[in-house]
């Protein structure tokens, strides 16, 4: 291999590393998002939650949905 070969290899190794340390966290992130909704799934099929929330749980989330607009 000549210089100007080995000098492109650097270069090149060089911005792959710069690129998976850009990469890395982001796909470290979605991993983790998915165990998280993966978990929550869980939870939620696992519950039997068939009743329906009374009036005074419907009305409270209305009106803190419409704060949340508001502001």
């Amino acid at each position: 291999m000549t210089g100007n070969q080995i000098e492109a290899l650097v270069g090149m190794l060089a911005t792959f590393g710069l690129l998976v340390l850009m990469v890395l966290p982001s796909m470290i992130g979605i991993v983790r998002e998915r165990r998280i909704d993966r978990q929550i799934r869980q939870v939620q099929k696992s519950s039997d939650r068939s009743t329906v929330p009374s009036t005074a749980t419907w009305y409270a989330e209305g009106r803190r949905s419409k704060k949340l607009v508001s502001s």
